[in-house]
This record gives C-alpha cells, sequence and structure tokens, in this order.
C-alpha cells in the first residue's frame, strides 16, 4: 500500500532536516566556532596575559574530535595529553609537555596554563572566544579562534 504525504509534511521534514545539517554539539550556537579541530590560540590565564617569545610557538590548544587528542604549546613546550567531553562537561587526562627551559615568565605562563587544564570542569564558546571554566563557575582561561590557511 502506498501513502501519500501532504505537502506541508514534506516541507516540514525538509526544514527540519536543514536545520540539523549544520547543527556541531561542540559549539553553543550559530555562528560560534567548533570546540573541537579549531586552534584555540591562549590569550589569558586567570589574570596573566599570554605572552610569546622569539623562537617559541604562541600558547594554544587544538582538541582533535577523532580521537580525543589534546596538542599544543604552552608558549615554551609542546603539549600533548587526551580529553574527555560530554556536553558542556571537560576534562583532561595524561597531559605531558616536553621538558625545554625558557624565561622566567614563559615558564610561570606554562605552569598556570597547565594548572588551568587540570581544573577545567566546563567551556563556552562564544563566536571565537573559547572559556575553560572551573567547577566554581570562575574563568581559568581565555582563548581566540585562529584559522590557518
Amino acid at each position: 500500500m502506498i501513502r501519500r504525504l501532504s505537502l506541508p509534511a514534506l516541507l516540514l521534514g525538509a526544514v527540519t532536516l536543514a536545520g540539523c545539517a549544520g547543527f556541531d554539539a561542540t559549539s553553543n550556537g550559530p555562528g560560534d566556532e567548533p570546540l573541537e579541530n579549531t586552534y584555540w590560540k591562549l590569550e589569558t590565564v586567570g589574570d596573566r596575559e599570554a605572552i610569546a617569545i622569539d623562537e617559541a610557538r604562541e600558547a594554544h590548544l587544538v582538541l582533535h574530535a577523532e580521537d580525543s587528542r589534546l596538542a599544543g604549546s604552552t608558549g615554551c613546550n609542546r603539549m600533548m595529553g587526551q580529553y574527555e567531553l560530554e556536553g558542556d562537561r571537560l576534562s583532561f587526562a595524561q597531559v605531558a609537555t616536553t621538558m625545554m627551559a625558557c624565561p622566567g615568565e614563559v615558564m610561570a605562563l606554562e605552569r598556570a596554563f597547565l594548572d588551568a587544564l587540570g581544573s577545567v570542569d566546563t567551556w563556552q564558546v562564544d563566536g571565537k572566544a573559547l572559556t575553560l571554566v572551573d567547577a566554581e563557575g570562575e574563568a581559568l582561561a581565555h582563548f581566540e579562534a585562529v584559522h590557518l590557511y
């Protein structure tokens, strides 16, 4: 037996599918950068501004969705590890770095950055800005999305 759907039902189905096609569970809303697979440049950690020195990478992170892998730089050393993402809940595990020495202010930034990653509870993306937040609702670190062409 063949059933015919009404035109309004077909239109409603098409609109529903089109609306879901652009949805990304790792962003908060339309126009927001996705949390995963985005290069997030560290802007501040706590009240400390991120600094970059010659011959060193800027502090950043990338969350690789395919294998829940963290990659990036502390501003001095390369950083790698794992992360777990469930809705707006985010945690990092097995975070490790290379062991290069850098000037004191950069090493202090590195320590603050790594400490912040160890305290993350939730995240929020607003446009091109990512904020990592602890369990008490305090902002730990702010990042800006950077597109590498």
